[in-house]
């Protein structure tokens, strides 16, 4: 039995819009952004920084070691309070493992409203601790605030080797783009709100957003893989022109070879699109370049608002097979090349 049955709650009735899909768009982040820079901190220990437009902040320590810190927290994305926490623990990690880093604490960020029954946040903390044992980080401590909408997610420290962090700016021409997760989860859960769902559909999703990526993350940072980033609210083709924006590079993405979730384009059809994805769509067309033969609701598959989604990762094209054959060996079946990483062009990315 679930536990939102064993409850009779639907935890997304309290949200307006769940899980990466609540993000703030490219271009409105690039906004605030771009107006507090000159108010940045100019420690030279900061590795990684604000500007720097990464996963996760990286601050050196010493010549061996640098922390890796990041946060994330968002709406519930799915009725069953524990698989919620797991799902949120499993997102907020993935930025450090994106770095090539090693998660060692956390702590607990809730918003949760006063009138809500307080053993469905119990069945957050639980799920969420459970994947924090998972991954191998000890939660710490936390802060709560009363809010009507309910929210929870992680602020994350781990560690990596001074100069061995993994950044988004680093791709090389030549390099091949492998993907480890399947996209779509936005589009699902959102049609999941609706009457005469796939349960399957969605339990399928599921099991995918609560895998960790701690697995790809060690197996591409033996590799020494050139870039990578997790895919996470911004979509597949967000992330993707994140990555040569950084690098000031283009590159070419082979849209058949993309691992798509069971059921979405069906409901891309009927147009199960969350808000999220539509936003993340009308920024792509400023940087993307569409073969003639990709439909609308495909495109919108591509640039679907993932939460806990997979690494893409940049690596070069001689240790691509290797890299993939040691995801498919380490169970990650869905891993794939889906692209390549080019010199600069006037179009930053090509759809095929």
């Amino acid at each position: 039995m679930k536990n939102n049955e064993k409850f009779n709650f639907n935890l997304t009735s309290l949200s307006n819009c769940g899980g990466w899909a609540s993000k703030f768009s490219q271009s409105d982040l690039a906004q605030v952004l771009s107006q507090i820079q000159e108010f940045s901190n100019k420690d030279p220990n900061i590795i990684v920084g604000i500007s720097d437009g990464d996963d996760a902040g990286v601050y050196k320590i010493n010549d061996e070691l640098s922390l890796v810190m990041s946060v994330d927290f968002f709406p519930p994305i799915v009725d069953d309070p524990f698989i919620f926490g797991e799902i949120s623990a499993c997102n907020a990690v993935s930025d450090i493992y994106a770095m090539g880093g090693i998660p060692i604490i956390g702590v607990n960020i809730v918003n949760y409203p006063k009138d809500v029954d307080k053993k469905f946040l119990v069945e957050i903390i639980k799920g969420a601790t459970s994947k924090a044992n998972e991954s191998g980080f000890s939660i710490i401590g936390g802060h709560t605030i009363v809010d009507q909408e309910p929210k929870f997610g992680m602020a994350i420290t781990g560690l990596v080797k001074t100069g061995e962090e993994i950044t988004i700016s680093n791709a090389n021409p030549g390099d091949h783009l492998i993907l480890t997760k399947p996209i779509g989860s936005g589009i699902i859960t959102t049609a999941s709100k609706g009457k005469n769902f796939s349960e399957s559909v969605l339990s399928n999703a599921i099991n995918h957003m609560t895998q960790l990526n701690h697995q790809a993350s060690h197996i591409m940072t033996s590799l020494k893989a050139n870039a990578c980033v997790d895919i996470s609210g911004y979509g597949l083709i967000g992330h993707t022109i994140e990555i040569l924006n950084a690098s000031n590079l283009s590159g070419i993405i082979h849209s058949s070879e993309i691992p798509i979730m069971q059921g979405v384009f069906d409901l891309a059809k009927k147009d199960m699109i969350p808000n999220g994805t539509k936003e993340n769509f009308k920024y792509s067309e400023q940087h993307t370049k569409w073969d003639k033969n990709i439909q609308k609701y495909e495109k919108l598959v591509y640039c679907d608002a993932q939460t806990s989604g997979g690494l893409l990762i940049s690596i070069n094209k001689e240790k691509s097979n290797l890299l993939l054959n040691q995801l498919h060996l380490a169970g990650i079946k869905d891993s794939a090349i889906i692209g390549e990483v080019t010199e600069n062009q006037n179009t930053k990315l090509i759809i095929k």
